[in-house]
C-alpha cells in the first residue's frame, strides 16, 4: 500500500469512528473519488447563483488552513496561541511587498535594480511566506517557552497586536508597511503560465478567475491535511502530544521539550503564512484591518468547535464558523424581508448573535468539540 492509500484510509477510518461505518478499502476508494466529484463540481453550481458564493467556499478553504496550522500548535501540542493572526498578516505583507509596485515607489535602491518588481515565481514566493512566518514562528516561540495556560495566551496575544501595530504605523520615517491605508496593486499569482486573475478557457469552458483561487486553495488545503495527518502518526506528533499531557514527564523520557515546542510554533506558523500569501493575492489588497485580535479568536474558536486535535473535526469546525455566518451575510435580510416584510434584526447582529450563541452551547454540552481526539 503507497503513502497516499494510506492517508486516505487514515482520514476515511476517522470518519468511520464518527459515522459507525464500516470502511474498506473499496468502499473508502469509492468515497474518495464521490467527494473529489463534490469538490471539483461545487464552484460550478454556487456560480449559478453569483460568484459571493464561490469566494464564500474560497474563504472557507482559506480558514481550514489556518485552522490546521493552528491545530498544530493548540491541538497537538497543547499551547494556547492567540496571537496567531500575525503570522497570517506576515505572510500576506510579504507576498505583498514582493508582488506590487510600493518597495519601488518608496525605496530609489530598489527601483533602480527591479523597476518591474521582484522577477521571482509565484510559488518561490508562496514557499518564502511559509519560510518567514516560520521563522516568526521561533521568534515567538522561544521567550514563551517556559510559559503555559493562561500567561501563554497573554503572551501570544501580545505578539499578535504588536505585529498588527508594526503594520499600522510603519509608514515613516521609512514607508515600508504604507501604514492603515495599506498596500495595493498586488500582482496576481500565475502558476504554469495560468493567470489567476482572469478567466481561463478549455475549449468553449470558460472557468472563473473565483474558481481557478477555488482550485488553488482547495490543493493547499487538500496538501496541509495530509501533512497534518502525517505529522500526527509521527514520531514527532507522538512527541507534541507527549509534552501536551505531562510536559515534564515527556523531558524525562528523553525529550527535548524545547526543540518541540519551537517545531510545533514554526510549522504552525508557516501554514499560517501560506494562507496570508493566498489571501493577498485574492485581494489585491492588505491592510491592518484585516489582522484584528477578532480574526486570532475566531481561528481558536474553530479548532475548539471542531475538537482539538482532530483534523476531520478542526475542517468541520472551520467550515461552520466561517461559511454559516457568511451565508447568513447574504441570505439573512432579505429571508427577513419576505417573512416579516422589514429587517427585524440587523444581519451583522445576527450573525454574531448566532456566532456567541453557539460556542456557549458547545461549551456547554460538547466542551471538547463537536468531534473530540479520542
Amino acid at each position: 500500500m503507497d503513502f497516499s492509500e494510506n492517508v486516505f484510509l487514515t482520514v476515511f477510518k476517522k470518519i468511520k469512528s464518527k459515522l459507525n461505518l464500516k470502511i474498506t478499502k473499496k468502499n473508502s476508494l469509492f468515497s474518495l473519488i464521490f467527494l473529489s466529484i463534490i469538490l471539483i463540481f461545487l464552484p460550478f453550481v454556487l456560480g449559478y447563483f453569483g460568484n459571493a458564493w464561490v469566494r464564500i467556499l474560497a474563504f472557507s478553504m482559506l480558514y481550514i488552513m489556518l485552522a490546521l496550522g493552528l491545530n498544530i500548535v493548540i491541538g497537538y501540542a497543547g499551547l494556547l496561541d492567540l496571537g496567531y493572526v500575525a503570522f497570517y498578516a506576515v505572510g500576506a505583507y510579504l507576498f505583498a511587498l514582493l508582488t506590487s509596485p510600493h518597495l519601488a515607489e518608496n525605496f530609489v535602491i530598489i527601483h533602480q535594480f527591479f523597476p518591474s518588481g521582484f522577477p521571482a515565481p509565484s510559488w518561490t514566493i508562496i514557499f518564502l511566506a511559509a519560510i518567514v512566518a516560520g521563522f516568526f514562528g521561533i521568534l515567538l516561540g522561544f521567550p514563551v517557552l517556559r510559559l503555559r495556560g493562561d500567561y501563554l495566551a497573554i503572551v501570544t496575544l501580545g505578539f499578535g497586536e504588536i505585529i498588527r501595530i508594526f503594520l499600522n504605523n510603519l509608514n515613516s520615517p521609512i514607508n515600508l508597511t504604507n501604514g492603515p491605508q495599506g498596500i495595493g496593486n498586488i500582482s496576481p499569482i500565475i502558476l504554469f503560465n495560468i493567470n489567476f486573475s482572469e478567466n481561463f478557457y478549455i475549449n468553449n469552458l470558460q472557468i472563473p478567475s473565483v474558481h481557478l483561487h477555488y482550485y488553488l486553495f482547495l490543493t493547499l488545503t487538500i496538501f496541509i491535511v495530509l501533512i497534518s495527518i502525517r505529522l500526527e502518526n509521527s514520531r514527532l506528533g507522538r512527541a507534541w502530544i507527549a509534552v501536551k499531557e505531562d510536559e515534564k514527564a515527556a523531558q524525562a523520557m528523553g525529550i527535548n521539550t524545547r526543540n518541540i515546542k519551537l517545531l510545533a510554533f514554526a510549522l504552525g506558523a508557516s501554514f499560517g503564512g501560506v494562507s496570508g500569501a493566498m489571501f493577498a493575492s485574492f485581494q489585491g489588497f492588505v491592510s491592518p484591518e484585516s489582522f484584528i485580535l477578532m480574526e486570532s479568536i475566531v481561528i481558536v474558536s474553530m479548532v475548539v468547535l471542531g475538537g482539538m486535535g482532530n483534523v476531520f473535526g478542526v475542517i468541520i469546525g472551520a467550515i461552520l464558523l466561517y461559511a454559516i455566518p457568511e451565508v447568513l451575510r447574504l441570505v439573512a435580510k432579505p429571508f427577513q424581508e419576505l417573512v416579516f416584510g422589514n429587517e427585524i434584526i440587523a444581519t451583522e447582529a445576527l450573525r454574531m448573535l448566532l456566532f456567541g450563541s453557539s460556542m456557549i452551547l458547545i461549551m456547554l454540552f460538547k466542551p471538547e468539540g463537536l468531534f473530540p481526539k479520542k
